[in-house]
């Protein structure tokens, strides 16, 4: 791993924020349109004569767009979600997979669609347990794949592709409504009988993603997933913690983070405030470790067109991201709980720390397949402070966090 001399974080009074200009700018078809929706056959939407976009201005905006300028964490190539909601598992997928390298030195790509297999049929028991009373979509947050790891173990991705049909982008459109469809059928003739409705989920989920396995074979030894997660490679979900940062939940304390798809109400997300919310961030990457993170990225300042995210000036000014600040965004719905990725990787700048993201979702590839940037983005530290919202860790790496959390 290359080594910087540099501070990750440097007081914002050592440098100048340049000012960020702006634009509209008509919207157009990329890689989502012109490559995973021809790809499984689906009919690109026509665009519209005038369907302009606010969003910065990227010659404005000096960011370092080269990967191999990071200091990085190993990890596998970035690979695309195609048309599905899963981003939460592809990035912490891609997450445990740097903790594999890191953990038992083996390099493997793990399957995406074996935890997302296990969380429907979750879903589909809380469903019943609560009779409808629980939002059911393909979203979910980054601690949800280690539930499942904790679970189901996970397999290979060779194990288990997810997917029977010959496209080379997962579509799991039709596969949703179904099982969607099925549900409020459920709900709206009362028929509250789990091992019924567990078994019409797992033949939709058959039908359109195949059976997971029950075994594992690795160096010619076979392993239940559990075994092999356990055994070969030497994940334990109980060593993984999440944080948040909001006001709304005391300090110092475990809360539950309050958006739509942490669909299970979980309440174990440590609540830090965002100062040291970002130095636990920033001692994790300093030491070697890799983070899954999710938030907002539906702002003008997240340019997927030229993979960077900054906080514009005409935003709010460096100086001026606190903890009120990014209350306040929550509180109002400008700030969304949208996409996770993985966090792989940092370079200073200027004085300033820009992170590098591992992305499954198509905007990080509108640059095109030749572009080294493809399948990653450049986010600013300001953008991370302001509107990133939960990271999923070892928790080896923010002892010093956790202590505080004890001593309280």
């Amino acid at each position: 791993m290359r080594k910087l001399l540099l501070l990750l974080c440097l007081p914002t009074a050592l440098y100048a924020q340049q000012p960020t200009k702006a634009e509209y700018r008509q919207s157009k078809s990329g890689y989502f349109q012109e490559v995973i929706l021809t790809d499984i056959n689906k009919a690109k939407a026509e665009e519209a004569k005038d369907n302009r976009v606010f969003k910065i201005d990227a010659s404005s905006v000096n960011a370092p767009k080269d990967p191999t300028k990071y200091t990085t964490v190993w990890h596998t190539n970035p690979v695309s979600q195609g048309n599905t909601g899963t981003c939460w598992c592809f990035s912490t997928t891609s997450f445990y997979e740097s903790e594999v390298k890191r953990n038992a030195n083996i390099e493997v790509k793990l399957s995406e669609m074996y935890i997302v297999y296990w969380q429907y049929v979750e879903r589909a028991k809380y469903f019943v347990a609560n009779r409808g009373n629980m939002t059911f979509g393909e979203g979910s947050e980054t601690n949800g794949t280690t539930w499942m790891i904790k679970q189901y173990g996970i397999v290979p991705y060779d194990s288990y592709h997810g997917k029977t049909s010959t496209a080379g982008f997962y579509d799991h459109e039709p596969m949703f409504n179904e099982m969607n469809t099925y549900l409020q059928s459920i709900k709206t003739s009362n028929n509250w009988n789990e091992a019924e409705v567990v078994a019409t989920i797992k033949s939709i989920l058959n039908h359109y993603m195949g059976e997971p396995p029950t075994s594992v074979t690795y160096n010619g030894k076979s392993y239940t997933p559990i075994e092999y997660t356990k055994n070969v490679l030497k994940i334990n979900a109980d060593e993984y913690v999440d944080f948040m940062s909001l006001m709304q939940k005391p300090f110092y304390a475990k809360a539950e983070y309050d958006v739509p798809d942490n669909w299970w109400n979980d309440a174990s997300y440590y609540n830090l405030p965002i100062n040291e919310f970002m130095e636990t961030l920033n001692t994790a990457l300093k030491n070697g470790y890799s983070v899954s993170i999710g938030g907002d990225v539906s702002e003008p300042g997240w340019d997927s067109w030229n993979n960077i995210a900054v906080v514009p000036t005409w935003d709010i000014a460096s100086n001026n991201i606190d903890d009120a600040a990014r209350q306040y965004r929550f509180n109002t719905g400008a700030t969304t709980d949208d996409h996770a990725m993985h966090l792989v990787g940092y370079t200073v700048q200027d004085g300033k720390t820009w992170y590098l993201f591992k992305d499954s979702g198509s905007g990080s590839r509108n640059c095109g397949a030749a572009s080294p940037s493809f399948g990653y983005l450049y986010v600013s530290e300001d953008y991370v402070k302001l509107k990133m919202m939960t990271f999923t860790v070892n928790k080896n790496a923010v002892k010093g966090a956790l202590d505080k959390f004890a001593a309280k």
